[in-house]
């Protein structure tokens, strides 16, 4: 009865007081992304073959990846490499490794370890180039890590012995741009074999003779790249890099050369020995000699780069620097008077070579070809060569490098106005405008001759009669 009579009371006190029903929270709905790797997991899971995987990875080569998603999509790209049998698909996935290490924001030291263990099973050469492809993007993107180097230079010398070029090169690669110079290295020289703890210019420079002409072209440019990051190259690599000069391959002598440059700025007045004599001459000249010899290369493009050389060596000495303008033939620093001239001074004696006397006309002293002093017949009209060579590109280079001479020596400067002058004459318009531009240059150090100012003028009417207009360089008012 009680309880019946207090639900009376509340039915008739809920009718004159409405009380507030409480509302629930509103729920919060959160838009997100699909999981790239998740995605790819998805996809990779549906090839039937390999070719329908390849065809997975090229498309998903072409989507951004944010960086919070790049590990995610490694750890599935890995995962699938240790399952797929097939080489390209495997070379593809490393080729995607190196790129994602590239993403900004993700800082790539965490797939270090796994990618460095992909390594130890692989079989295909390729695909192991690759990867050191990939090892070489981490190593560069982590520079302010010696431990994550210091791995990765063990792996680079551990793979230098693959008989793949590709595998080499790119573990040089490794060695140019991670290694340090006054750190030893620990290099396995072969099994059963101890470990020998050397430097790394010392390796890279074992390559230097390697078979393949890639190979040997990579371990200058590795070397080069040590220059290139602050580091002092060995002066015991000279003599190296001056027999490479003589490679059978273009890109082998290329190299080359611009190594024989590095070394002759960091050590111009070293003192090397001349083959074959007793006499000793700075490194600068020696060097200047030997890329003097290179402005008659067989390759064009190894011309145009001994001759754009030449015109940086500004600390060789002037003696050296004027024969580039001579072509008179010299051995070990000695004057050889050519046929012309020994028939001229016969003429002018009265006397000719009868060949009654045995030989009267042979040389006073026999000389081996292969000991000639390249100071000698290289540096001896280098400049006459490159100034006449049929490859206009090599006469411009050889322009521009007496420009960069003569300005710093008005000696030499004299002696080459009449070259300058006779390229107003060239075939190339351009090689005519590149040496008006460089009497521009060195007008302060040069008076040119009545001849030679006919010469100038005679140019540029031909120019306004032709119907192109003379060039405005300030050539006439300079002089």
């Amino acid at each position: 009865m009680a309880a019946h009579l207090k639900k009376r009371v509340y039915e008739e006190f809920s009718k004159v007081v409405q009380i507030p029903h409480e509302e629930a929270p509103a729920k919060k709905l959160r838009l997100s992304k699909p999981s790239k790797s998740a995605a790819l997991h998805i996809d990779l899971c549906k090839a039937a073959n390999s070719t329908d995987a390849l065809q997975y990875l090229l498309q998903f080569a072409r989507k951004p990846v944010e960086a919070e998603s790049v590990e995610g999509v490694v750890r599935i790209l890995l995962e699938h490499y240790y399952k797929e049998t097939d080489n390209s698909v495997r070379l593809k996935i490393a080729s995607l490794l190196s790129l994602l290490s590239k993403t900004q924001g993700f800082s790539p030291d965490c797939i270090v370890d796994d990618t460095i263990n992909t390594l130890s099973n692989e079989k295909s050469h390729q695909v192991l180039a690759q990867l050191l492809d990939t090892l070489l993007v981490i190593g560069t993107q982590l520079p302010e890590s010696p431990t994550v180097r210091q791995r990765l230079i063990e792996v680079a010398c551990k793979h230098l012995s693959d008989t793949y070029f590709g595998v080499r090169n790119k573990c040089l690669q490794l060695l140019g741009c991670l290694g340090i110079v006054d750190a030893p290295v620990n290099k396995d020289e072969g099994p059963g074999t101890l470990l020998g703890v050397r430097d790394v210019q010392t390796i890279i420079s074992d390559y230097f003779a390697d078979q393949d002409p890639r190979v040997r072209t990579a371990a200058l440019k590795a070397m080069l790249q040590l220059h290139e990051r602050g580091m002092k190259i060995h002066q015991i690599i000279y003599d190296q890099a001056c027999r490479l000069l003589s490679d059978d391959y273009e890109q082998v002598r290329s190299a080359a050369v611009q190594m024989v440059w590095v070394l002759s700025q960091l050590y111009p007045e070293s003192i090397v020995p001349i083959p074959s004599s007793n006499e000793e001459i700075r490194l600068v000249d020696d060097a200047f000699g030997k890329i003097s010899h290179m402005v008659s290369d067989g390759s064009w493009m190894v011309r145009v780069q001994a001759a754009k050389t030449l015109g940086s060596m500004l600390q060789v000495s002037p003696h050296f620097l004027e024969q580039t303008l001579d072509k008179k033939l010299m051995s070990d620093l000695r004057r050889k008077r050519t046929a012309h001239e020994r028939a001229k001074e016969l003429f002018a004696s009265g006397e000719f070579s009868s060949g009654r006397k045995w030989a009267d006309d042979a040389p006073k002293e026999k000389l081996d070809t292969n000991t000639v002093n390249l100071i000698a017949s290289g540096a001896c009209g280098a400049f006459v060569h490159g100034l006449e060579d049929e490859m206009f590109e090599v006469r411009i280079a050889a322009v521009e490098a007496l420009c960069q001479l003569a300005r710093s020596s008005p000696s030499f400067a004299e002696k080459c106005l009449d070259f300058l002058v006779d390229m107003f004459n060239d075939e190339i318009e351009e090689v005519r405008l590149q040496s008006i531009h460089v009497l521009r240059e060195i007008s302060t150090h040069i008076t040119l001759r009545e001849d030679q100012l006919d010469t100038v003028l005679a140019v540029l009417e031909v120019s306004e009669v032709c119907g192109f207009p003379a060039p405005n360089t300030g050539v006439a008012t300079s002089f």
